[in-house]
C-alpha cells in the first residue's frame, strides 16, 4: 500500500509567527504600536508576494517597511532585516513537536510546503526537532501560495498519491482554498477562531488531536 503523506504549512501552523513578528514590532516601535502594525503587516505581505517574485527574506524586509510606512513610522536604521534575523528564534506552538512525532509513529510521512527560503525553513525545522521527509520552499520554485506550485512540486518529488495525502495549515487564504481547488483533503488549524468559506475537510483548534484526525481521513 502507498505511503500516507501529511503536508504542512510552517509559519502560523507549526511556528507561532504572530508571536515572532509581534515581538519584533514591539521591540522596534513599542507595545502601543505593535498590534496595529501586526494587522497591517498581514494585510501587506500577500500583496508583496503577489506583486513580483522575490526571495522571502526580501518579502519580510519590504512588508515590514511598508507596514511601518502605512502607520506613519519608519524602520530604525540598521533594523531593516529584523524579521529575517529573528525568524530562526520564533517559538513553536507547544503541541507541535508531540503531534508530529506521534503522526510519524503512526506511519505518516511528513512534508513542509512553505512560502519561505531554504535556510529559513531549515532553521525552523531544527527547532521543531522532528524529521521531515521533504520541504518545498517558495525560494526554490519561484512561486508563493496560494498559487498551486507547491503542491505540483510536492507530488512530483514525493510520488504521493492524492487520495493518501492530507494538507494541514492555519492560513485559509494561502492553503485551505487552494487545497480545495486541487481536490486535496485538508485540515484547517483554526487557531484564531475565524469563520471562512469554503470549508476544509476537517477543522481543529490546534494540532493536539491531529494524529487521530489524519488516521480518520486516510486509513493505514
Amino acid at each position: 500500500m502507498a505511503d500516507r503523506w501529511a503536508s504542512f504549512d510552517c509559519y502560523g501552523t507549526l511556528v507561532d509567527w504572530n508571536a515572532g513578528i509581534r515581538g519584533q514590532l514591539e521591540r522596534l516601535f513599542g507595545s502601543e504600536c505593535a498590534d496595529g502594525l501586526l494587522e497591517r503587516y498581514h494585510e501587506l505581505e500577500p500583496l508583496v508576494q503577489a506583486s513580483r517574485f522575490m526571495p522571502y527574506r526580501d518579502v519580510l524586509r519590504l512588508a515590514l517597511a511598508l507596514a511601518a510606512d502605512a502607520e506613519r513610522l519608519s524602520v530604525p536604521e540598521g533594523e531593516e532585516q529584523a524579521l529575517v534575523e529573528s525568524l530562526p528564534s520564533w517559538p513553536l506552538f507547544p503541541e507541535v513537536s508531540g503531534a508530529l512525532r506521534e503522526a510519524r509513529e503512526r506511519g505518516w510521512r511528513l512534508a513542509i510546503l512553505s512560502n519561505s527560503d531554504r535556510d529559513l525553513i531549515e532553521a525552523s525545522q531544527e527547532r521543531i526537532d522532528v524529521p521531515f521527509d521533504l520541504a518545498i520552499v517558495a525560494g526554490e520554485i519561484g512561486s508563493y501560495k496560494p498559487a498551486h506550485g507547491h503542491w505540483e512540486c510536492f507530488y512530483a518529488e514525493s510520488g504521493a498519491e492524492p487520495e493518501r495525502h492530507v494538507h494541514v495549515a492555519q492560513s485559509h487564504f494561502h492553503d485551505i482554498v487552494p487545497a480545495g481547488e486541487l481536490g486535496i483533503r485538508s485540515v484547517w488549524i483554526n487557531r484564531l477562531g475565524e469563520r471562512r468559506d469554503p470549508p476544509p475537510t476537517r477543522e481543529l483548534r490546534d494540532l493536539a488531536p491531529l494524529p487521530e484526525t489524519l488516521d480518520d481521513l486516510v486509513a493505514g
